[in-house]
């Protein structure tokens, strides 16, 4: 067995056990959040609860009561909601560390944007996702965090900020995948350093006899709302690198916005539907969605190629053995592949031909390719690579 081998094994359980926990903690969060919002008051309900809600699935019937603060006693068999979260950080973390970190100059670096030692990208990367944190929660605890609209703008510009900062040291595909980690960060600590903790500072309490503060669980509410409102964004950004078209921008903090716009209304309309408030107050947050999301389809479509360069099979070829035969080959010269990626091989001129449209959309139209363009792809080769394209 190679190293090779054995990390392709571990970036593929670490990604198959992310994708498990991570759907459990983000279908745990949609509940709690919708269940939240569905609350009611009854009559003839107990001192102390803040609202019930009655459910039908399974073929079965729920009634579930909220207190305000806790009841007097609870049970052993209490249920704490938090695994899902640290597992998802944790293996995230992994996978991050497998993919980019012990492939930094292949994923992580660009030598265009910022000429890096793996070491100091690795440290960047690590100290950034910290100081990221210790940013978000200073300013979730100062006195903007008591004004919800303002503590929004604030975190908008927190991480359209990160973006910038990622993009003037990483690759396109790190940037991106640097902010998926970062607000991944943000969700999971929330959890870790803030919601649970307070939880237990409140069941304590009750076995002390002491009265709960209440501030602490309300406190654990906005993280759990701040949470909610970054699922559907983070979402996008950790599958990213997937598509050259995000990854590739030029204007990453403008794709990121887009993002975090659409994703953010898109979940404002699922919980005020949820709340069951009247729709002439929310009705807005999906056309919101639609515009951004347009514009995100304008911003990204490809601009046309100028020029009618005649551009030789053999130049075409040239390019391609310089540039993308390294890895796209039969028999591959980088030391982190084995095999040609997805089986794509580029050593000949009807191999170019059959995969335009995927070398078009990576290494013509965008940076996606090489890899932190490791082999130092200029502008004016791409778009000879393009000119010959186009005309094929």
């Amino acid at each position: 067995m190679t190293a090779t081998f054995l990390s392709e094994w571990l970036n593929l359980l670490f990604r198959w056990f992310h994708l498990i926990v991570g759907v459990a903690w983000i279908g745990t969060s949609f509940y709690f959040i919708a269940l939240d919002l569905s609350l009611r008051k009854r009559e003839g309900q107990a001192q102390g609860i803040f609202g019930s809600a009655w459910e039908v699935h399974g073929g079965g019937f729920y009634h579930v009561e909220k207190y305000m603060v806790a009841p007097k006693e609870l049970p052993k068999d209490l249920i704490w909601y938090k695994w899902d979260a640290y597992l998802t950080w944790v293996s995230g973390f992994a996978l991050l560390t497998v993919q980019y970190y012990f492939n930094a100059t292949v994923y992580l670096i660009d030598p265009e944007v910022m000429k890096l030692l793996p070491s100091e990208a690795v440290a960047i990367s690590i100290a950034s996702l910290a100081f990221g944190w210790v940013v978000y929660d200073r300013l979730c605890r100062s006195p903007i965090g008591k004004n919800t609209p303002l503590l929004a703008v604030c975190l908008l510009v927190i991480i359209l900020g990160a973006t910038y900062g990622y993009s003037q040291v990483f690759s396109g595909r790190g940037v991106l995948i640097h902010v998926g980690a970062l607000i991944g960060t943000f969700m999971a600590f929330n959890v870790f350093m803030v919601i649970i903790p307070n939880q237990k500072k409140i069941t304590a309490d009750l076995l002390a006899g002491r009265e709960p503060d209440a501030a602490l669980g309300l406190i654990g509410k906005q993280r759990s709302v701040h949470n909610n409102y970054l699922t559907l964004p983070v979402l996008l950004m950790m599958v990213s690198n997937h598509y050259p078209l995000l990854t590739g921008h030029s204007q990453p903090v403008l794709v990121v916005a887009l993002i975090l716009v659409m994703g953010g209304m898109v979940r404002h309309f699922i919980n005020r539907h949820d709340a069951h408030d009247n729709f002439a107050n929310f009705w807005w947050a999906l056309p919101a969605a639609a515009v951004s999301l347009i514009a995100a389809v304008i911003v990204t479509t490809p601009s046309k190629l100028g020029g009618d360069v005649a551009v030789s099979d053999t130049q075409a070829l040239q390019i391609a053995q310089a540039h993308c035969a390294s890895c796209h080959s039969a028999a591959p010269t980088n030391e982190a592949f084995t095999e040609a990626p997805k089986n794509i091989e580029l050593d000949s001129v009807a191999d170019l031909r059959r995969y335009d449209t995927l070398i078009m959309a990576q290494a013509v139209r965008s940076n996606a390719m090489p890899l932190g363009n490791e082999t130092g792809m200029t502008k004016h080769e791409r778009e000879l690579l393009g000119a010959w394209l186009q005309a094929h």
